[in-house]
Protein backbone atom coordinates (compact mmCIF):
# COMPACT_ATOMS: atom_id res chain seq x y z
CA UNK A 1 0.00 0.00 0.00
CA UNK A 2 1.41 3.33 -0.62
CA UNK A 3 1.70 6.55 1.40
CA UNK A 4 1.72 9.82 1.60
CA UNK A 5 4.02 12.07 3.53
CA UNK A 6 2.82 11.61 7.14
CA UNK A 7 0.62 8.66 6.83
CA UNK A 8 0.49 5.45 8.64
CA UNK A 9 2.37 2.90 7.44
CA UNK A 10 0.82 -0.68 6.86
CA UNK A 11 3.62 -1.52 9.64
CA UNK A 12 2.70 1.51 11.44
CA UNK A 13 -1.04 -0.11 11.73
CA UNK A 14 0.37 -3.48 12.68
CA UNK A 15 2.50 -2.27 15.72
CA UNK A 16 -0.61 -0.37 16.67
CA UNK A 17 -3.01 -3.40 15.97
CA UNK A 18 -0.36 -4.93 18.44
CA UNK A 19 -0.01 -2.40 20.90
CA UNK A 20 -4.32 -2.62 21.44
CA UNK A 21 -3.91 -6.48 22.00
CA UNK A 22 -1.59 -6.41 24.47
CA UNK A 23 -3.67 -3.76 26.35
CA UNK A 24 -6.62 -5.82 26.15
CA UNK A 25 -4.62 -9.05 27.74
CA UNK A 26 -3.93 -6.64 29.94
CA UNK A 27 -7.34 -4.44 31.37
CA UNK A 28 -9.59 -7.36 30.07
CA UNK A 29 -8.40 -10.23 30.29
CA UNK A 30 -5.41 -10.18 33.57
CA UNK A 31 -7.38 -7.76 35.45
CA UNK A 32 -10.79 -7.72 34.50
CA UNK A 33 -11.02 -3.67 34.76
CA UNK A 34 -12.57 -3.60 31.42
CA UNK A 35 -15.26 -6.00 29.88
CA UNK A 36 -14.97 -8.67 27.42
CA UNK A 37 -17.95 -7.46 25.36
CA UNK A 38 -19.17 -4.13 24.56
CA UNK A 39 -22.24 -2.79 23.18
CA UNK A 40 -20.79 0.94 22.80
CA UNK A 41 -17.85 3.06 23.24
CA UNK A 42 -19.74 5.10 25.76
CA UNK A 43 -17.19 4.59 28.88
CA UNK A 44 -14.23 5.09 26.81
CA UNK A 45 -12.98 8.34 25.10
CA UNK A 46 -11.06 8.27 22.11
CA UNK A 47 -8.97 11.61 21.32
CA UNK A 48 -6.19 12.29 18.92
CA UNK A 49 -4.30 15.08 17.11
CA UNK A 50 -5.57 16.57 13.54
CA UNK A 51 -3.02 14.22 11.64
CA UNK A 52 -4.18 11.26 10.02
CA UNK A 53 -1.74 9.19 11.39
CA UNK A 54 -2.50 10.04 14.50
CA UNK A 55 -6.14 9.67 14.19
CA UNK A 56 -5.32 5.78 12.59
CA UNK A 57 -3.22 5.00 15.17
CA UNK A 58 -5.96 5.11 17.53
CA UNK A 59 -8.14 3.39 15.24
CA UNK A 60 -6.08 0.32 14.90
CA UNK A 61 -5.48 0.54 19.11
CA UNK A 62 -9.26 0.26 19.66
CA UNK A 63 -9.95 -2.61 17.26
CA UNK A 64 -6.77 -4.11 18.73
CA UNK A 65 -7.99 -3.80 22.22
CA UNK A 66 -11.75 -4.65 20.72
CA UNK A 67 -12.17 -6.44 17.92
CA UNK A 68 -15.25 -6.91 16.05
CA UNK A 69 -15.95 -10.59 17.91
CA UNK A 70 -15.67 -8.58 21.43
CA UNK A 71 -18.52 -6.01 19.79
CA UNK A 72 -22.13 -7.01 19.73
CA UNK A 73 -24.07 -6.74 16.76
CA UNK A 74 -25.44 -3.51 17.47
CA UNK A 75 -22.27 -1.75 18.27
CA UNK A 76 -22.08 1.66 17.02
CA UNK A 77 -19.19 3.20 15.30
CA UNK A 78 -17.17 5.23 17.92
CA UNK A 79 -16.31 9.14 18.23
CA UNK A 80 -12.56 10.30 17.76
CA UNK A 81 -12.72 13.62 19.63
CA UNK A 82 -9.97 16.15 18.03
CA UNK A 83 -9.23 19.68 18.42
CA UNK A 84 -8.00 22.16 15.47
CA UNK A 85 -4.18 22.44 15.57
CA UNK A 86 -3.85 25.85 17.12
CA UNK A 87 -5.65 24.64 19.99
CA UNK A 88 -4.25 21.22 20.47
CA UNK A 89 -2.39 19.91 23.36
CA UNK A 90 -2.04 16.66 23.07
CA UNK A 91 2.18 17.34 21.74
CA UNK A 92 3.89 20.42 22.81
CA UNK A 93 2.66 22.84 20.17
CA UNK A 94 4.47 25.61 19.44
CA UNK A 95 1.85 27.26 16.75
CA UNK A 96 -0.21 28.51 19.84
CA UNK A 97 2.47 29.62 22.23
CA UNK A 98 4.74 32.59 20.92
CA UNK A 99 6.85 32.18 24.02
CA UNK A 100 7.22 27.90 23.94
CA UNK A 101 8.38 28.79 20.31
CA UNK A 102 10.91 31.12 21.67
CA UNK A 103 12.28 28.77 24.26
CA UNK A 104 12.46 25.60 21.93
CA UNK A 105 14.29 28.05 19.20
CA UNK A 106 16.81 28.70 22.31
CA UNK A 107 17.52 25.41 23.37
CA UNK A 108 17.80 24.14 20.10
CA UNK A 109 20.32 26.97 19.26
CA UNK A 110 22.37 26.18 22.53
CA UNK A 111 22.58 22.60 20.79
CA UNK A 112 23.59 23.66 17.80
CA UNK A 113 26.08 25.74 19.07
CA UNK A 114 27.58 22.83 21.60
CA UNK A 115 27.55 20.35 19.10
CA UNK A 116 28.37 21.76 15.64
CA UNK A 117 32.21 21.89 16.04
CA UNK A 118 32.23 19.07 18.59
CA UNK A 119 34.43 15.82 17.45
CA UNK A 120 31.35 13.87 17.90
CA UNK A 121 29.82 15.82 14.70
CA UNK A 122 33.31 15.67 12.98
CA UNK A 123 32.64 11.53 13.46
CA UNK A 124 29.33 12.00 11.89
CA UNK A 125 30.64 14.11 9.31
CA UNK A 126 32.99 11.33 8.28
CA UNK A 127 30.72 9.22 7.62
CA UNK A 128 27.68 10.57 6.12
CA UNK A 129 29.11 13.84 4.55
CA UNK A 130 29.29 12.61 1.19
CA UNK A 131 25.46 11.71 1.16
CA UNK A 132 24.42 15.43 2.69
CA UNK A 133 22.45 17.62 -0.30
CA UNK A 134 25.46 20.10 -1.88
CA UNK A 135 23.24 22.98 -0.60
CA UNK A 136 24.43 21.66 2.53
CA UNK A 137 26.96 19.45 2.65
CA UNK A 138 27.86 19.70 6.54
CA UNK A 139 25.77 17.59 9.19
CA UNK A 140 25.13 19.68 11.91
CA UNK A 141 22.28 20.29 14.22
CA UNK A 142 20.73 22.74 12.46
CA UNK A 143 21.82 21.78 9.03
CA UNK A 144 19.41 20.53 6.04
CA UNK A 145 18.49 18.32 6.82
CA UNK A 146 18.79 18.69 10.39
CA UNK A 147 20.58 16.27 12.48
CA UNK A 148 17.01 15.06 13.77
CA UNK A 149 15.41 14.82 10.06
CA UNK A 150 18.07 12.63 9.26
CA UNK A 151 17.71 10.18 12.82
CA UNK A 152 13.58 9.88 12.04
CA UNK A 153 14.56 8.85 8.70
CA UNK A 154 17.42 6.15 9.43
CA UNK A 155 14.71 5.26 12.21
CA UNK A 156 11.77 4.74 9.32
CA UNK A 157 14.25 2.53 7.73
CA UNK A 158 15.14 0.37 10.59
CA UNK A 159 11.16 -0.06 11.14
CA UNK A 160 10.68 -0.67 7.52
CA UNK A 161 13.00 -3.64 6.37
CA UNK A 162 15.99 -4.33 4.02
CA UNK A 163 14.16 -2.53 1.05
CA UNK A 164 14.03 0.83 2.50
CA UNK A 165 18.03 1.04 3.72
CA UNK A 166 20.38 3.74 3.05
CA UNK A 167 23.74 3.23 2.74
CA UNK A 168 25.75 1.38 5.44
CA UNK A 169 27.00 4.53 6.71
CA UNK A 170 24.20 5.51 8.38
CA UNK A 171 23.57 2.53 10.41
CA UNK A 172 27.33 2.82 12.45
CA UNK A 173 26.36 1.72 15.79
CA UNK A 174 29.06 4.72 17.24
CA UNK A 175 27.34 6.98 15.00
CA UNK A 176 24.16 6.18 15.64
CA UNK A 177 24.23 7.30 19.31
CA UNK A 178 25.94 10.40 19.08
CA UNK A 179 22.61 11.67 16.91
CA UNK A 180 20.24 10.03 19.15
CA UNK A 181 22.19 11.77 22.44
CA UNK A 182 22.55 15.33 20.48
CA UNK A 183 18.86 15.16 19.00
CA UNK A 184 16.96 14.18 22.56
CA UNK A 185 19.20 17.30 24.44
CA UNK A 186 18.15 19.76 21.93
CA UNK A 187 14.06 18.73 21.53
CA UNK A 188 14.08 17.63 25.25
CA UNK A 189 16.50 19.24 27.63
CA UNK A 190 14.47 22.22 28.18
CA UNK A 191 11.57 20.23 30.19
CA UNK A 192 14.48 19.20 32.42
CA UNK A 193 15.69 22.24 33.24
CA UNK A 194 12.76 24.94 32.70
CA UNK A 195 9.59 25.05 34.63
CA UNK A 196 8.30 27.46 32.17
CA UNK A 197 9.55 25.47 29.56
CA UNK A 198 7.34 22.23 31.24
CA UNK A 199 4.59 24.78 31.97
CA UNK A 200 3.94 25.88 28.16
CA UNK A 201 5.21 22.62 26.50
CA UNK A 202 3.07 19.98 28.45
CA UNK A 203 1.76 21.18 31.17
CA UNK A 204 -1.86 21.85 30.04
CA UNK A 205 -1.97 17.64 28.86
CA UNK A 206 -0.84 16.70 32.54
CA UNK A 207 -3.20 18.93 33.96
CA UNK A 208 -6.31 17.39 33.06
CA UNK A 209 -4.46 13.97 33.24
CA UNK A 210 -4.54 14.89 36.89
CA UNK A 211 -7.48 16.69 37.04
CA UNK A 212 -9.45 13.54 35.52
CA UNK A 213 -7.88 11.65 38.35
CA UNK A 214 -9.19 14.01 40.75
CA UNK A 215 -12.62 13.62 39.61
CA UNK A 216 -12.60 9.87 39.45
CA UNK A 217 -11.58 10.06 43.53
CA UNK A 218 -14.51 12.99 44.07
CA UNK A 219 -17.21 11.18 41.78
CA UNK A 220 -17.69 14.00 40.14
CA UNK A 221 -18.00 14.74 36.28
CA UNK A 222 -15.13 16.22 35.72
CA UNK A 223 -13.61 12.43 35.54
CA UNK A 224 -14.01 12.63 31.50
CA UNK A 225 -18.00 12.75 31.31
CA UNK A 226 -16.96 16.10 30.73
CA UNK A 227 -14.96 15.41 27.79
CA UNK A 228 -17.28 13.81 24.79
CA UNK A 229 -20.78 15.92 25.07
CA UNK A 230 -22.06 14.86 21.75
CA UNK A 231 -23.97 17.34 19.41
CA UNK A 232 -25.36 20.03 21.28
CA UNK A 233 -24.29 18.89 24.55
CA UNK A 234 -26.16 15.91 24.42
CA UNK A 235 -24.48 13.29 26.25
CA UNK A 236 -25.52 10.46 24.92
CA UNK A 237 -26.54 6.76 26.10
CA UNK A 238 -24.32 5.87 28.78
CA UNK A 239 -23.05 9.55 29.39
CA UNK A 240 -25.22 10.49 32.07
CA UNK A 241 -25.25 9.91 35.73
CA UNK A 242 -25.18 5.78 35.14
CA UNK A 243 -21.73 5.39 33.50
CA UNK A 244 -18.76 6.93 33.60
CA UNK A 245 -15.68 7.02 31.38
CA UNK A 246 -13.28 4.39 32.68
CA UNK A 247 -10.50 3.92 29.96
CA UNK A 248 -9.04 6.50 27.23
CA UNK A 249 -7.18 6.44 24.48
CA UNK A 250 -5.19 9.17 23.29
CA UNK A 251 -3.64 9.11 19.51
CA UNK A 252 -0.26 11.52 20.35
CA UNK A 253 3.36 11.87 19.24
CA UNK A 254 7.01 10.75 20.07
CA UNK A 255 7.07 14.16 21.28
CA UNK A 256 5.11 13.91 23.70
CA UNK A 257 5.94 10.92 25.28
CA UNK A 258 8.79 11.83 26.09
CA UNK A 259 7.73 15.16 27.45
CA UNK A 260 5.35 13.63 29.56
CA UNK A 261 8.52 11.60 31.08
CA UNK A 262 11.00 14.20 30.99
CA UNK A 263 8.92 16.60 33.15
CA UNK A 264 8.42 14.00 35.40
CA UNK A 265 11.76 13.64 35.62
CA UNK A 266 11.52 9.88 34.50
CA UNK A 267 13.65 10.01 30.87
CA UNK A 268 17.07 9.97 32.34
CA UNK A 269 19.10 8.10 29.66
CA UNK A 270 16.21 7.22 27.56
CA UNK A 271 16.69 7.25 23.92
CA UNK A 272 14.48 9.03 21.60
CA UNK A 273 10.85 6.75 21.57
CA UNK A 274 10.74 4.06 19.45
CA UNK A 275 7.57 3.83 16.95
CA UNK A 276 4.38 2.95 18.49
CA UNK A 277 5.72 3.69 22.02
CA UNK A 278 2.93 4.80 24.76
CA UNK A 279 2.74 6.04 28.06
CA UNK A 280 -0.49 4.45 30.11
CA UNK A 281 -0.82 6.44 33.43
CA UNK A 282 -3.03 4.44 35.49
CA UNK A 283 -5.20 5.37 38.44
CA UNK A 284 -5.60 2.91 41.13
CA UNK A 285 -7.95 2.81 44.53
CA UNK A 286 -6.25 0.71 47.68
CA UNK A 287 -9.41 -1.19 48.84
CA UNK A 288 -8.25 -1.54 52.20
CA UNK A 289 -8.52 2.19 52.57
CA UNK A 290 -11.86 4.04 54.05
CA UNK A 291 -13.56 6.13 51.09
CA UNK A 292 -14.53 9.50 51.22
CA UNK A 293 -18.03 9.99 52.40
CA UNK A 294 -18.84 11.44 49.28
CA UNK A 295 -18.06 8.44 47.02
CA UNK A 296 -19.95 6.05 48.66
CA UNK A 297 -23.38 7.49 47.78
CA UNK A 298 -24.58 7.29 43.23
CA UNK A 299 -22.89 9.58 40.93
CA UNK A 300 -24.22 12.83 41.13
CA UNK A 301 -25.58 13.95 37.12
CA UNK A 302 -24.09 17.21 36.00
CA UNK A 303 -25.93 20.09 35.87
CA UNK A 304 -27.22 21.23 32.56
CA UNK A 305 -27.43 24.72 31.72
CA UNK A 306 -28.76 26.58 28.27
CA UNK A 307 -26.62 29.93 26.92
CA UNK A 308 -28.39 31.13 24.16
CA UNK A 309 -30.99 30.04 21.68
CA UNK A 310 -28.98 27.14 20.79
CA UNK A 311 -25.83 26.22 22.63
CA UNK A 312 -25.63 24.06 25.53
CA UNK A 313 -23.01 23.09 28.21
CA UNK A 314 -22.73 20.86 31.30
CA UNK A 315 -21.52 22.59 34.60
CA UNK A 316 -20.15 21.28 37.46
CA UNK A 317 -20.76 21.40 41.35
CA UNK A 318 -17.72 22.78 43.51
CA UNK A 319 -15.18 20.19 41.63
CA UNK A 320 -11.86 20.77 43.62
CA UNK A 321 -10.49 18.65 40.31
CA UNK A 322 -8.81 22.05 39.31
CA UNK A 323 -8.11 23.32 42.44
CA UNK A 324 -4.12 23.92 43.04
CA UNK A 325 -3.51 21.14 45.96
CA UNK A 326 -1.77 24.13 48.00
CA UNK A 327 -5.44 25.51 48.15
CA UNK A 328 -7.05 22.53 49.16
CA UNK A 329 -9.10 22.02 52.34
CA UNK A 330 -7.76 18.83 55.02
CA UNK A 331 -11.39 17.51 54.06
CA UNK A 332 -10.61 17.81 50.15
CA UNK A 333 -6.99 16.24 50.77
CA UNK A 334 -8.97 13.21 52.50
CA UNK A 335 -10.80 12.13 49.39
CA UNK A 336 -7.66 11.77 47.77
CA UNK A 337 -6.02 9.31 50.24
CA UNK A 338 -6.02 5.73 49.11
CA UNK A 339 -6.08 6.32 45.44
CA UNK A 340 -2.26 6.19 43.27
CA UNK A 341 -0.90 6.55 40.48
CA UNK A 342 1.44 4.09 38.09
CA UNK A 343 3.18 5.15 35.19
CA UNK A 344 3.81 2.61 32.18
CA UNK A 345 6.90 3.42 29.87
CA UNK A 346 6.12 0.56 26.42
CA UNK A 347 5.16 -1.79 28.80
CA UNK A 348 6.64 -1.58 32.07
CA UNK A 349 6.53 0.41 34.74
CA UNK A 350 8.99 3.56 35.66
CA UNK A 351 9.19 5.49 39.10
CA UNK A 352 9.20 8.85 39.08
CA UNK A 353 11.41 10.34 41.36
CA UNK A 354 9.44 12.08 43.95
CA UNK A 355 7.44 9.20 44.35
CA UNK A 356 10.42 7.67 46.53
CA UNK A 357 9.95 9.40 49.25
CA UNK A 358 8.45 8.35 52.25
CA UNK A 359 4.86 8.68 52.20
CA UNK A 360 4.10 9.10 48.60
CA UNK A 361 3.98 5.44 47.55
CA UNK A 362 2.00 2.45 48.15
CA UNK A 363 2.79 -0.43 50.36
CA UNK A 364 7.18 -0.41 49.86
CA UNK A 365 6.41 -0.07 45.51
CA UNK A 366 7.84 3.18 44.73
CA UNK A 367 6.46 2.72 41.16
CA UNK A 368 2.61 3.44 42.54
CA UNK A 369 2.65 6.94 43.39
CA UNK A 370 -0.21 9.01 45.94
CA UNK A 371 -3.19 10.83 44.10
CA UNK A 372 -1.87 13.73 45.75
CA UNK A 373 1.57 13.71 44.88
CA UNK A 374 0.50 14.03 40.99
CA UNK A 375 -1.88 16.90 41.70
CA UNK A 376 1.01 18.52 43.28
CA UNK A 377 2.92 17.82 40.07
CA UNK A 378 -0.09 19.60 38.52
CA UNK A 379 0.23 22.29 40.27
CA UNK A 380 4.03 23.01 39.52
CA UNK A 381 3.30 21.96 35.77
CA UNK A 382 -0.41 22.62 34.63
CA UNK A 383 -1.51 25.38 36.76
CA UNK A 384 -0.13 28.63 34.56
CA UNK A 385 -0.73 26.95 31.49
CA UNK A 386 -4.62 26.19 31.63
CA UNK A 387 -5.83 29.38 33.68
CA UNK A 388 -8.91 30.49 32.05
CA UNK A 389 -8.99 27.52 29.73
CA UNK A 390 -12.66 25.77 29.25
CA UNK A 391 -12.75 23.53 31.89
CA UNK A 392 -14.80 21.03 29.87
CA UNK A 393 -12.51 20.36 27.55
CA UNK A 394 -9.77 18.15 29.30
CA UNK A 395 -8.01 15.51 28.12
CA UNK A 396 -7.14 12.21 29.93
CA UNK A 397 -3.96 9.94 28.29
CA UNK A 398 -5.30 6.92 30.59
CA UNK A 399 -7.13 6.17 34.10
CA UNK A 400 -7.32 2.42 35.61
CA UNK A 401 -8.59 2.66 38.90
CA UNK A 402 -9.62 -0.87 41.13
Amino acid sequence: MANQLGQITDKGRETTLALGERLRRLYVDQVGFMPKIISNADMIYLRATPLSRAIDSVQQTFVGMYPATARTASFPPPTIVKREFVDEILFPNEGNCQRFRQLCRAFAQRAADRWNNSRDLEYINSLLSKWMPSPSPRVAVDSRPRLSGIMDTVNSTLAHGPQTRLPPAFYDPKAQEIIDRIVVEEWFSGYKESAEYRKLGIGALLGDVVSRMVGSAEKVSDDGQLDVQGVEGDLGLGRDSETAIKFALNGCHDTTVAAILCSLGAFEGEKWPPYTSHVALELFRDSSAPLAPEALGPRKAPKQSFFGSAKKTIETSHSMARKPLSEMKEEEKEKLKGYYVRVRYNDRPIVVPGCRLSGKHWNGDESFCTLDLDAGLYEELGQASVSGRDRTSGIRVGNLME
